[in-house]
């Protein structure tokens, strides 16, 4: 295999994983590339296995390589076996469609899903040989963009692209395109006049160069400046308005190798209705945007005649809330089951969980169930808006039992605002009632035994949750709640897993920070810091060196509780919820009362204002 006219065949065959690095799957887009305008390397900074899997990248790569002048090839993080075989050999990150270096391309894309990856996005570009700073690049070098959810807070990794796209890219990311080859062909084009124009004639683009940041003596922003009065004071995320009629891929580029999912994915819609107070996506996803059953089937046939793939997820952030979803599931079972094709749905809400919803789910393939009841006490579930109680998660499972169920898992998390001992106390209780509850089913199997697993993670307060103002626990006080659940776990059919505090205290530092960060960034790329959502490569003592080196104090940005006057690192985005709802929000959560979901109330969270035919908005 040649890449940069060197033959690496020598070098795959020492690697762990080759197909990872090699391209040519059934269903890749290759074009000529002497016939494109431009071209487009979309880099997802994790492994093959992982970036595979995700359908957002799917997605974008189908909508811009339909475009008959634009191709945009993938490249994802070399495993470190690769990374030091490539450095030794003198070999440049490259796309695995035309396996060109990615410093040669027009436009290097970088999708950032959570913020551990923040590291490996300037791992990839040191592989590449593109200096890592926006600042440092001159016009030789590709245009460096980012998207994602995490670019909801840009601010940690500002200095290093040269404009995030914020929202949703499938027709954002083409008119970003569009502009480029204009400028390029009527000869106006170099990098600064290009960015400027996309900042201030396209919606939904953030060019951090544009804006000056002034700092208080604290340390804290006292206001963000455009440098120029054309460019906007503020900057809008896009969304896609008719998501019925969105672009979804009819194809699918299939791995050589096994990824994390190996199945075909139908987003049934977008946003939701729910309101839980920790939870970014249930923000800044909204307005609510759905399919109709007829297209999603529709898809889903198209991809099953091209894919082969025996199972199909129906994703959403609350699946039960898909006004459609018995038709949906209806005209799938129509065909599915005569296919051996088992459906699957996400993690349940316990309270639109049903015997019928499970009959639907269940017919070809049996697997465990999962639900996410997030604490433990339900004074707790109303201050965070979770809208569910006990008795509602202790039918779920009966109702999974009934079908023969004996695998459970349940979401929880600590640390949680207003949270006390007792909450905690309370997961155990809660839990060993599940295991209770298998045993009172009078058809359960006898010798038969049921396996619950909790899993506890760390809370994280997230930019535009009604939690942004709050605190972190420290790393100290998360892991003594840790080890105060487990000493009153006693039955031995519970299984416990928690997160590591250190990773979800490097997580907060990073969701919650601003530009002062790109130092310590930059100080844990030259100390080797890679791959930190793994537990292998993640080094708590590397980062706080990194922090100290930079002279960021890390608790300043994790342990700190924010004044709600106080102007927020990512109050230059705005997202479509209301800030003043936010602060509602939390208020109610301080005295645990519950706001009613979309469907059932308007709360006012603003986002109507976005546009997009929201399901439940009034004034639609």
């Amino acid at each position: 295999m040649i890449v940069n006219g060197k033959n690496i065949d020598g070098v795959l065959k020492k690697v762990l994983k080759p197909g990872r690095y090699i391209g040519g799957e059934f269903g890749q887009i290759v074009k000529n590339k002497e016939d494109m305008k431009a071209r487009w390397a979309f880099c997802f900074p994790d492994t093959y296995e992982i970036g595979m899997s995700n359908l957002g990248m799917r997605i974008l790569y189908g909508a811009l390589n339909k475009e008959a002048d634009i191709w945009c090839e993938r490249c994802f993080a070399p495993w470190p076996d690769m990374a030091e075989q490539m450095k030794k050999h003198d070999i440049p990150l490259y796309a695995l469609e035309s396996r060109d270096p990615i410093r040669n391309f027009d436009i290097v894309g970088f999708t950032l899903q959570y913020e551990l990856c923040f590291s490996n996005v300037l791992y990839m570009m040191d592989l590449a040989g593109i200096p890592l700073k926006a600042s440092e690049r001159g016009e030789d070098y590709p245009i460096i963009i980012g998207g994602g959810p995490a670019t909801y807070n840009a601010e940690p990794v500002a200095d290093f692209f040269d404009v995030f796209s914020i929202g949703e890219g499938e027709e954002a990311l083409v008119e970003f395109t569009r502009l480029y080859m204009e400028m390029k062909e009527n000869g106006t084009y170099n990098k600064k006049d290009f960015l400027f124009a996309v900042a201030t004639k396209l919606k939904g683009f953030y060019v951090p160069s544009l804006y000056d940041v002034i700092y208080n003596e604290d340390g804290t922003i006292k206001a963000y400046q455009p440098i120029h009065p054309d460019v906007p004071k503020q900057v809008t995320k896009r969304i896609i308005e008719d998501f019925d009629k969105s672009y979804f891929p009819d194809k699918m580029v299939m791995p050589f190798i096994e990824t994390v999912h190996d199945r075909i994915m139908l987003e049934v819609f977008r946003g939701c209705i729910r309101g839980c107070r920790f939870c970014q996506a249930c923000m800044v996803y909204r307005p609510v945007r759905e399919k109709t059953s007829e297209t999603l089937n529709a898809q889903a046939q198209c991809l099953h005649q091209h894919t082969g793939y025996d199972e199909i997820s129906l994703t959403a952030l609350s699946i039960s809330d898909y006004t459609e979803l018995p038709d949906l599931t209806d005209l799938l079972l129509k065909w599915t089951d005569e296919k051996r094709v088992s459906l699957s749905l996400p993690s349940q809400r316990v309270d639109a969980f049903t015997k019928e919803l499970m009959e639907r789910v269940s017919s070809v393939r049996q697997s465990g169930i999962t639900f996410a009841p997030e604490a433990g006490t339900q004074r707790l579930r109303d201050a965070i808006n979770k809208n569910v109680d006990e008795e509602d998660l202790l039918r779920a499972c009966g109702v999974a039992f009934s079908f023969g169920k004996d695998s459970v898992k349940l979401y929880f998390m600590s640390g949680l605002p207003t949270e006390t001992d007792e909450d905690i106390i309370g997961i155990a209780e809660l839990t060993k009632k599940v295991v209770d509850k298998y045993y009172a089913n009078p058809e359960r199997k006898k010798g038969k035994h049921p396996q619950v697993t909790i899993s506890v993670s760390c809370f994280i307060p997230k930019p535009f949750t009604p939690f942004q103002w709050d605190k972190q626990d420290s790393m100290e006080e998360l892991q003594r709640k840790q080890a105060l659940l487990k000493e009153h776990i006693t039955d031995r059919h519970i299984r416990y897993t928690w997160h590591n505090a250190k990773v979800s205290h490097v997580e907060a530092v990073l969701a919650k920070g601003n530009r002062k960060l790109s130092e310590a960034l930059l100080a844990a790329h030259k100390a080797g810091r890679m791959f930190d959502a793994w537990d292998e490569y993640f080094d708590y003592d590397a980062w706080l060196s990194a922090f100290s080196e930079a002279g960021i104090d890390p608790k300043f940005f994790a342990e700190r509780e924010i004044p709600e006057d106080e102007v927020l690192p990512w109050d230059i985005i705005d997202c479509g919820v209301d800030r003043r709802f936010l602060l509602r929000e939390r208020k109610k959560a301080y005295e645990s009362n519950t706001t009613p979901c979309c469907k059932d109330a308007c709360a006012g969270c603003g986002a109507n204002k976005m546009g997009g035919n929201c399901t439940w908005c009034p004034g639609k």
